[in-house]
């Protein structure tokens, strides 16, 4: 009953934004409203999935809005002229990530500590590459973001597929159900005879891959790129995860409403600006929102344990 309404109130949020928004832009729906809606909703999903991977061993990352800042910047020159160096900065920087969370768990770090100080790291870095905003989105890269569905937006397409590529990932493969039990009990894990070490490392490694998309389709959208682009990514694929259905402990977590809430959270931004609020409003208004439905969320918890 609980997991069921641990999906069920992300659509239902969706739903009552997607509504209100119609109601309030009655143009909004249609094929090009909604592609304007959900813009920005791809590298959001990507990373909120980037996010979920370290949350689901009980871990918390950051240093992912840098991180994607920095794939953005490479993406942005490295691989826009010379693409064999660009792609070999990709593949290093995903394997950085596996040895970061191989590091925390070996040395037994905190890893809220050491991905806040990798964060300086990856804006350091990202600043070293492009100090002034610039560079340009590769021509297929930028071809493939905007591509146009017969039926229905790109960003809402990649959405579906992003969300059934990692459920089949996360929770149907048996890989997907060892790094959950990660996060619900490393030590009965380590009992039956894995490596916990390789296992956060893969975890991170894995994260660090949907970093890497998140970066690349951010840049294919937007067709450059700067050292902060990105940065309000970390709490915003935090609060993707946690508004889809995600916990902080025990390996629960919900790729499907992980995607819906960071398209939650997308909706949200637009929504709020046919209000016409100041981004600084902007930001306080989703984090209401987001209570809001955690509030929703532990009536219905407590409720279901109540019965």
């Amino acid at each position: 009953m609980l997991s069921k309404y641990r999906i069920l109130l992300p659509v239902v949020s969706l739903a009552v934004l997607l509504a209100l928004t119609f109601w309030m832009q009655p143009r909004a729906m249609s094929y090009f409203g909604l592609n304007l809606l959900f813009n920005l909703a791809v590298p959001i999903a990507l990373a909120t999935i980037a996010q979920m991977l370290i949350i689901m061993v009980n871990d918390i990352d950051l240093s992912l809005g840098a991180f994607v800042s920095l794939v953005a910047c490479v993406t942005a020159t490295y691989l826009n002229d010379t693409p064999a160096l660009g792609l070999l900065i990709l593949v290093a920087l995903v394997l950085g990530y596996a040895a970061m969370g191989a590091v925390i768990h070996v040395l037994d770090l905190p890893a809220i500590v050491v991905t806040l100080g990798m964060s300086f790291v990856w804006g350091g870095l990202a600043l070293f590459i492009l100090p002034t905003p610039g560079g340009a989105a590769p021509g297929w890269l930028r071809a493939v973001m905007t591509v146009k569905p017969p039926l229905m937006p790109m960003a809402v397409v990649a959405a579906i597929v992003i969300a059934a590529v990692t459920h089949l990932l996360v929770i149907r493969s048996g890989i997907g159900t060892v790094l959950r039990g990660v996060g619900g009990n490393a030590r009965s894990i380590a009992r039956a005879g894995w490596n916990v070490a390789q296992l956060k490392a893969l975890a991170y490694g894995l994260a660090g891959l949907f970093g890497v998309l998140a970066g690349m389709a951010l840049v294919g959208l937007t067709t450059s790129a700067d050292a902060n682009i990105a940065l309000r990514y970390t709490l915003l694929s935090i609060a993707g995860v946690i508004l889809g259905g995600g916990e902080f402990i025990g390996g629960k977590v919900s790729p499907v409403g992980a995607v819906i809430g960071a398209l939650t959270l997308t909706l949200a931004a637009s929504f709020l600006s046919f209000l016409r609020l100041s981004p600084d409003w902007q930001i306080g208004a989703q984090g209401a929102i987001l209570i809001l439905v955690l509030t929703a969320r532990l009536l219905f918890s407590r409720r279901g344990a109540a019965a």
